[in-house]
């Protein structure tokens, strides 16, 4: 029962994120589409190594 009560608080954050994204967010340019997918990229990169590193010790 928890696991059905831990499922639907997520399901609802995630529909509130997605209904207020939608409503309130402005659509992002080329320039700065670019420059988000850049920093992602790199976070990405630095978690994956740290995860080995961690799995490793």
């Amino acid at each position: 029962m928890t696991l059905l009560i831990i499922l639907a608080a997520v399901f609802g954050g995630v529909a509130l994120m997605v209904i207020l994204g939608e409503r309130f967010g402005k659509p992002l340019d080329g320039e700065q589409q670019s420059k988000y997918s850049k920093i992602i990229m790199v976070l990405v990169f630095i978690m994956l190594i740290s995860a080995i590193i961690k799995g490793m010790g």
